[in-house]
């Protein structure tokens, strides 16, 4: 195949290449303006457009065609519709029209809408994202799109996304001229989203009702081996996974997604993935096609993919590291340091606002990445705490001391790495190491934010950077529009010194994990928002709202409605899980501990009855012992009950998301506890359910 991926990659996609030889001259010039500039696209232009759309994707065997979508549902939403067009006589041609390709029409009542769409108002809109190519798939040619309700109201995650790059678009070009760089016109944001993953058998899978219905494991004692020897990762890839990630990566080359490294992950059975860099709408667009792709090329190979931050408890859970950058349109990288970053004014002006918007905006970061699931991940085995920081290494602190102590920086000497082994080539040492328990970490040209779930769409926290630091330079080019070009070095001095003073509390390069940290972050005043309730509720801090409004991201309707959708989404993730569990205590687990009891009991009977004055210590014990954690499993299991009827019966979305998250997560937890406490006692053959150990070592 390697011969061929030059001619694979993309061959799936609507891409510049076949625009180039679909499209007359002059319509491919109006498209490619629209999509490099935002200007309006024109319905003659529309029309030519999808004329050649629909020829290519029926030439490459389509027969629907979908507006393709991301609703607050965290997955892609399609509604397909043939290109077939009868003529009258009992024929029909193929017909795909211009207003069919910019717009369509799903039912917006039946989505998320956080109160913005009552049931009797069902219309909604989608409406084409030329950035973002369409792509043919399973037969229908996929277009990608934008989704609003009837009054105008984004319903969707793509919608803010766009407008968020447009804001940080116009910031950035306007402090870059205000610097002299007036050949630029534009300013993207780049994206790379490292994805991790578990794969298990898919006939395992099937008997584990809470993997079914929940993602996650909900109880399940530890195998007697975990991660602990470190050797599964970057292990050698196991042959059926080799041949799952193999026909993983064709079928995400075709639709043009650049993945580029795979590997085994710290846990057992759990792997990454991660593409090249895109422009960041293009990059969300992609991951939710990777997700996809891997759901569906797992099931071909017999395996599920668990794309849930923490399906099994003990180990590692899965991530997803949103690498995120700036580019000029003359492809300059506004994050890269250069050879003397002490003396680069654009990096240093482009470094301190990132700086200042992660520490003013550090509640919605966290927000970003809320979650049912994520919770359970953060703070511990590789991920990050909730507590937001900076890691920006020991070069970049040097660089930051001497514009606190107007010292000159000189450079951090680079060493040549010695091995020891002379037969080993020599090579220059980075300046710095890195640092997994950073939440946000300079990665040379980048910034890593690491605290990203593994299921979750990567547009909210792009939304966040984006308009966070958009606001920043728009208070920067406030500050220096009134200086004379005279006084300008002057006053970026002063600039860069008086914001690295007021936010400074917020770098961090040590050991996110420790208990001092907690309690140092707590002396700088840092938020510590530990659960999804915690943070959700300073979503409509005025500030938030201020933020979002000030730069046309989200309306105060807009953002009340995620807030909404977000604490809901929560509830009815626990109350899920809880339902689930119920059901596998009732069906399973307490059948499986009192079948065990009466075996063992009659064995005890028949040894006193074969073999008088037989000590039976052991078989009492362990008869009282799993009496004794029934009776606890099913006192808890009331308890989790009542719990859950109490917090469903509150009518406030934050109060009944914190009931959830104080008692029946608590309820939960004690469940586990004794589960797997018991489950280590009981043989396989006593449980209807795979172990850990069958899940995680199985292929």
């Amino acid at each position: 195949m390697a011969s061929n991926i030059p001619e694979l990659f993309g061959s799936s996609v609507f891409n510049d290449k076949v625009m180039r030889a679909k499209l007359p001259k002059d319509i491919y010039k109006a498209l490619k303006k629209t999509m490099e500039n935002g200007t309006h696209l024109e319905l003659d232009v529309a029309n030519a457009v999808a004329v050649a759309m629909k020829e290519w994707a029926v030439e490459n065997g389509a027969t629907h065609y979908t507006h393709w979508f991301q609703p607050m549902t965290g997955y892609t939403a399609e509604k397909h519709d043939s290109f077939i067009s009868p003529t009258g006589d009992g024929q029909i041609i193929m017909d795909f029209s211009g207003k069919e390709l910019v717009k369509g029409e799903p039912d917006a009542s039946s989505f998320p809408s956080g109160g913005l769409r009552a049931t009797f108002e069902a219309r909604g809109y989608t409406a084409w994202d030329p950035t973002s190519p369409a792509f043919i798939k399973d037969h229908t040619l996929y277009i990608p799109t934008a989704f609003c309700s009837y009054s105008g109201e984004v319903l969707d995650k793509k919608t803010p996304l766009l407008r968020s790059m447009e804001t940080l678009s116009k910031e950035a070009t306007r402090i870059l001229h205000l610097l002299g760089n007036t050949d630029v016109t534009s300013v993207n944001t780049t994206v790379g989203p490292e994805q991790e993953y578990f794969i298990v058998e898919r006939d395992l899978y099937k008997k584990r009702k809470d993997l079914v219905f929940c993602g996650r494991t909900l109880f399940g004692a530890a195998a007697p081996k975990g991660q602990e020897m470190e050797d599964h990762y970057f292990g050698a890839l196991k042959p059926r996974i080799a041949d799952f990630m193999h026909d993983l990566d064709k079928e995400l080359w075709k639709l043009g997604i650049p993945a580029k490294t795979k590997h085994n992950e710290v846990a057992p059975a759990q792997h990454e993935l991660a593409p090249i860099f895109e422009t960041s709408n293009v990059a969300v667009d992609h991951n939710q096609l990777t997700m996809e792709m891997m759901r569906k090329v797992a099931r071909k190979h017999g395996f599920v993919c668990l794309l849930h931050e923490k399906p099994f408890e003990g180990i590692n859970g899965s991530g997803k590291h949103n690498n995120w950058s700036l580019i000029t349109n003359t492809g300059v990288n506004l994050l890269d340091p250069g050879k003397t970053p002490g003396e680069n004014t654009q990096f240093l002006i482009f470094l301190m606002a990132v700086i200042q918007a992660v520490d003013d905006y550090a509640d919605l970061l966290r927000i970003s990445v809320a979650g049912a699931g994520n919770d359970h991940r953060l703070g511990g085995n590789e991920a990050p705490p909730a507590i937001v920081s900076i890691f920006l290494g020991d070069e970049l602190q040097a660089v930051m001391d001497s514009i606190e102590n107007d010292t000159y920086f000189n450079g951090v000497q680079r060493e040549q790495l010695e091995t020891g082994a002379h037969v080993l080539p020599h090579f220059t040492k980075d300046t710095t190491d890195r640092n997994r328990t950073s939440p946000f970490a300079f990665t040379g040209n980048k910034f890593e934010f690491r605290m990203l779930g593994s299921s979750a769409s990567v547009s909210t926290p792009n939304i966040v950077l984006n308009t966070a630091v958009a606001e920043v330079l728009r208070q920067f080019s406030e500050k220096l529009e009134s200086v004379s070009q005279e006084e300008l070095p002057a006053a970026i001095h002063d600039l860069l010194k008086s914001t690295l003073l007021s936010h400074k509390r917020i770098i961090f390069n040590g050991n996110g994990y420790t208990e001092e940290w907690v309690e140092e972050a707590k002396r700088r005043g840092l938020p510590n928002l530990v659960s999804t309730p915690d943070a959700l509720e300073h979503f409509i801090d005025p500030k938030n709202i201020e933020l979002f409004t000030r730069h046309g991201v989200f309306t105060k309707e807009e953002i009340t409605s995620r807030y909404e959708i977000l604490l809901e989404n929560y509830s009815k993730t626990i109350h899920i899980e809880g339902k689930t569990l119920e059901e596998m205590l009732k069906k399973e687990v307490l059948p499986s501990i009192s079948a065990y009891v009466e075996q063992i009991a009659d064995t005890a009977v028949k040894k006193k009855t074969l073999i008088p004055g037989m000590p039976l210590a052991y078989d009492t014990e362990l008869i009282t012992t799993l009496s004794s954690l029934q009776a606890e499993i099913s006192s808890n299991l009331a308890s989790l009950l009542q719990n859950m009827e109490a917090a469903e019966a509150l009518d406030d979305a934050l109060l009944t998301a914190k009931a959830y998250h104080e008692n029946v997560l608590s309820d939960m937890e004690r469940i586990r506890s004794a589960v797997n406490e018991a489950e280590a006692l009981i043989p396989d053959q006593y449980l209807s359910y795979p172990t850990y150990d069958q899940l995680l070592f199985s292929i």
